[in-house]
């Protein structure tokens, strides 16, 4: 389904013109070196807050509202993906074969997602797999970034007609041109809202089904009667998910377990209260339905940043408009939230969660642009570059845990008894005489250099891992 490609050539090419780099001919293609950079910054964070984050809460995802380091993860990601489809579409002059490169790969982004995150791996610390179709999951990271890519992707493809490439560098230049891609952006959010706030949420019960809970196989119910409501167990997110994919089909351990009302260990994981309310103990869908209509918005502003990278020519002319629009969204979102109107929250993807998570990507790529493509600093971001060049390799087996998981297979007596806990012990746990640096230390070493020396020597043989 994955393709390992001998290939020189990305997705996220451009044209170069001799204004630009005078050195070059006019029409040699070049890889956008920032773009790869960003995705690998994202990569290395999700690994980070995935393999760190149960030591330091405070990098781990919120339990409800709030925004977290890992809360940035997933939407940068959508964020990237949206940049990248300008790129890469622009090269296809016919619709035909476009939307076939666009179902395809939806495809095939949503297969890897099912194979690692719907229950079939259990790597890295379970060595078995398989998974019991009546409690398969059916969403996560893969999947949410298919449905969004295949929305916006074909949005690119249809509802834009033959563009110049140069346009004026006005600020409103490119909203004009792209007009069609905003009229969808607003039907989703206006969707998004009314199912959020007016679908009605009734009582609803569920059996616990995480084998690993003191409280397997009972049931609990749960109180709602409203509408409206963005708290943990009535909101209409989980609701529909509840409905339409159904309660075996969910996340068993929701990031709301590490709630102040779940645990007295809270933000860290632990035993449940004793009168911990019932919905703790309930699955939630962090990347179900209704939250992935929302998660398109921050593609879609991904798509603008891509054609002004396409269209605007001049380094100072394509800041302004990412600077200045990455301010008003990040000011937007923190607005909102700091006046109670809609809160910042990852699982349900708020409309403020999608305006500071989006900002935050607009300005953490405009600096990155700066240093790299402005400054020439390059040289300092290698490591980065040759993740992002092979994201998907360094994601399925650091950050999805599968090469961890194949190398726990070989263990002496004792599946605790592998090279991967005896590293993480001895080099760096005993070493620094504590389990939270040393656990910080590994993943940055063992875990993000580790697969960035490996993705630098793939890159020096020009071997890429495609979807």
């Amino acid at each position: 389904m994955a393709e390992i490609k001998v290939d020189p050539v990305d997705d996220h090419t451009m044209v170069i013109p001799e204004t630009e780099i005078s050195a070059q001919k006019p029409h040699r293609t070049l890889r956008v070196a920032s773009l790869d950079i960003f995705r690998g910054l994202t990569v290395a964070l999700m690994i980070l807050v995935d393999d760190a984050g149960g030591e330091w809460p405070m990098i781990g995802h919120a339990p409800w509202h709030g925004c977290n380091l890992a809360d940035f993860v997933m939407p940068f990601f959508l964020f990237i993906v949206g940049m990248a489809i300008p790129l890469a579409l622009k090269r296809i002059p016919s619709k035909g074969k476009a939307v076939k490169k666009v179902v395809f790969r939806t495809l095939k982004l949503l297969f890897w997602g099912l194979l690692l995150q719907g229950g079939f791996s259990h790597a890295p610390d379970k060595l078995t797999y398989g998974v019991d179709m009546q409690m398969i999951r059916f969403c996560g990271i893969l999947q949410r970034i298919a449905f969004a890519y295949l929305v916006v992707a074909l949005a690119e493809i249809f509802l834009k007609d033959a563009q110049s490439n140069d346009i004026a560098a006005g600020y409103c230049s490119v909203f004009r041109l792209y007009c069609w891609h905003w009229l969808l952006g607003a039907c989703i959010l206006i969707l998004y809202l009314a199912m959020l706030y007016g679908i009605y949420v009734p009582d609803w019960q569920f059996a616990v089904h995480d084998k690993e809970s003191a409280v397997y196989g009972r049931v609990f119910a749960v109180d709602c009667n409203v509408r409206g409501k963005l708290n943990p167990p009535c909101n209409a997110v989980g609701y529909i998910d509840r409905e339409i994919l159904g309660i075996n089909h969910l996340y068993l351990k929701p990031a709301w377990r590490r709630a102040k009302a779940c645990t007295d260990n809270s933000p860290y994981e632990g035993p449940f209260k004793n009168d911990a309310p019932s919905w703790c103990h309930a699955p939630f869908e962090p990347e179900g339905i209704l939250s992935s209509i929302s998660a398109v918005l921050s593609t879609i502003i991904g798509v603008h940043f891509g054609h002004v990278l396409v269209h605007l020519k001049g380094h100072s002319e394509r800041l302004k408009q990412w600077i200045m629009m990455g301010f008003a969204l990040l000011i937007l979102g923190i607005v909102l939230h700091f006046t109670h109107a809609i809160p910042l929250n990852k699982q349900l993807y708020t409309f403020s969660y999608v305006c500071v998570t989006s900002g935050a990507a607009a300005l953490v790529f405009s600096a990155i642009y700066i240093l790299v493509d402005i400054w020439g600093l390059k040289y300092m971001f290698v490591p980065l570059k040759w993740i992002g060049m092979n994201a998907m390799l360094v994601y399925v087996m650091a950050a999805e845990g599968i090469f961890a998981g194949f190398i726990n297979g070989w263990y002496y007596e004792d599946p605790h008894s592998t090279l991967v806990y005896w590293i993480e012990k001895h080099i760096f746990i005993g070493v620094w005489n504590s389990r939270r640096v040393g656990i910080l230390l590994y993943v940055i070493f063992a875990e993000i250099l580790f697969w960035a020396i490996i993705a630098g020597i793939l890159h020096r043989f020009g071997i890429y891992w495609k979807l």
